[in-house]
């Protein structure tokens, strides 16, 4: 394993850090409607789990309303029950073939929470980073003790890693930031 291969390792599964933490940020619950909240639902077709998505036309009607349109007539009543039944707290209510899924509004005690739960999921990710970073090095400090590589080289190599790792915190940061900004709006 060569330097650029260290580099270039740590560098994807940073970036694999950074897409894991945007999936997490994304199934925290706003006061605005998003049509990703009803990613993890699932709903019984044919004896098999499957994700409404998958079943369903899913999109906003406005701000605060998702539509779920079942592609199948009899669907509605499961899908409905589904949404229900998640622990997401949404009160599904059909309208004919379309139903309608308002968001409810979030307490002030209820956002504080959540903004907690977004800076915890921010702390993991940066954990995730420096361990990452930890591996690179170790695998760097290898190379130097099996003496494929001159210590300079080694050194300059752990300076690109160690600047990867701080675009990554920063990247991150302004995650959890906007995040919570958005939690926080009313």
């Amino acid at each position: 394993m060569t330097i650029a291969d260290i580099k270039k390792t740590a560098e994807t599964k940073m970036a694999k850090s950074i897409d894991a933490l945007k999936g997490d940020l994304q199934k925290i619950r706003t006061g605005r409607a998003h049509p990703g909240i009803l990613d993890q639902v699932s709903v019984d077709y044919y004896g098999s789990m499957v994700p409404i998505s998958q079943v369903a036309n899913v999109s906003l009607l406005d701000a605060r309303t998702i539509s779920v349109q079942p592609w199948e007539k009899g669907l509605g009543a499961k899908i409905e029950k589904a949404i229900r039944e998640s622990d997401l707290g949404l009160n599904p209510a059909s309208q004919g073939d379309l139903i309608r899924v308002p968001m409810p509004a979030l307490t002030e005690e209820r956002r504080r929470d959540l903004t907690k739960v977004v800076r915890n999921a921010g702390e993991d990710a940066k954990i995730a980073v420096r361990n990452l970073r930890r591996e690179a090095n170790e695998q760097l400090k290898k190379l130097l003790k099996e003496k494929l590589v001159a210590e300079d080289d080694e050194r300059r190599a752990q300076d690109d890693v160690q600047k990867l790792t701080d675009r990554t915190v920063i990247e991150v940061d302004k995650l959890v930031h906007v995040k919570e900004a958005d939690i926080m709006a009313v």
